[in-house]
């Protein structure tokens, strides 16, 4: 498990763009088994999560179109919420960072992280505001 006061700068940097944190299998249930479409990124301490999909994020839900339920889970702390969430991303392995869409309680979308490593945040916000439009 990572130092929980070396994470809490990038924990914090996606709460406050609206993100809702996931730190028990219980609370991934709840959001990920309701109705309507939730968002969900897989946090990491990785260079490409820093470089690549945090500022994506910022960008990307700066978009007047979201999911009904946005949320994360940190990779190497939240053990528990991270195992039940990729519970969820069924012939996917796991990967972190990661991006996927759940709707009503199903797969519908996901972005891995050899789709988000070297690319750009601008590159990367544009597709999930094209997969933001199109729920």
């Amino acid at each position: 498990m990572y130092d929980p006061v070396m994470v809490q700068p990038m924990r914090d940097e996606v709460v406050r763009i609206g993100m809702k944190e996931m730190r028990t299998a219980e609370e991934v249930d709840k959001e990920l088994n309701a109705s309507g479409t939730a968002f969900v990124f897989i946090n990491s301490v990785c260079g490409c999560a820093a470089g690549g999909a945090r500022p994506a994020l910022k960008l990307a839900l700066q978009h007047s179109k979201k999911p009904d339920r946005i949320t994360t889970a940190f990779a190497g702390n939240d053990v528990e919420a991270v195992a039940r969430a990729r519970s969820f991303f069924t012939g996917f392995p796991p990967s972190s960072p990661q991006f996927a869409i759940i709707k009503d309680g199903k797969l519908a979308w996901m972005m891995e992280r050899w789709q988000i490593e070297g690319r750009a945040p601008e590159a990367i916000a544009a597709e999930l505001v094209k997969v933001f439009d199109a729920m």
